[in-house]
């Protein structure tokens, strides 16, 4: 049966449904899996940020910005639109199978606003890396 979303437990409970996803996936999971050294601490991290995210609880103490680009030059500008697109349909696969409500659908819509601004800003990072590569 599905529920609300209405507690840190339920926030919880929906990051780690959806990253036992992503660490599987084949094509998306050696990104995450090559990055993230301690995945508890990760898990966490994540649940501070969504929850914060939710239900303003300024758990969060994080760049992810600076930690996406970091990734983003560890593969060398290799991570586009598609990936971020599997990452997306994997969080609205996860809420629809546990969750229904209110939250679900702000969740959703912040999640795809999410990645659109990370994506947006590692082709800045990339862009700006160029440029600085290009006066030396």
């Amino acid at each position: 049966m599905k529920k609300q979303i209405e507690t840190r437990a339920d926030i919880a409970f929906l990051v780690n449904q959806f990253y036992s996803k992503i660490r599987a996936d084949k094509e998306i999971g050696f990104y995450f899996n090559t990055m993230i050294k301690n995945w508890d601490s990760h898990l966490e991290k994540l649940t501070d940020f969504w929850e914060t995210n939710l239900f303003a609880t300024q758990k969060y103490k994080g760049n992810p910005l600076a930690v996406h680009n970091e990734a983003d030059s560890h593969f060398n500008g290799k991570i586009t639109s598609n990936e971020f697109g599997i990452w997306l349909n994997y969080w609205f696969q996860t809420l629809d199978e546990h969750f229904e409500g209110e939250n679900v659908e702000t969740l959703k819509r912040r999640a795809r606003k999410m990645g659109t601004f990370l994506f947006m800003s590692m082709f800045e990072h990339r862009r700006k890396l160029a440029e600085d590569k290009a006066s030396e």
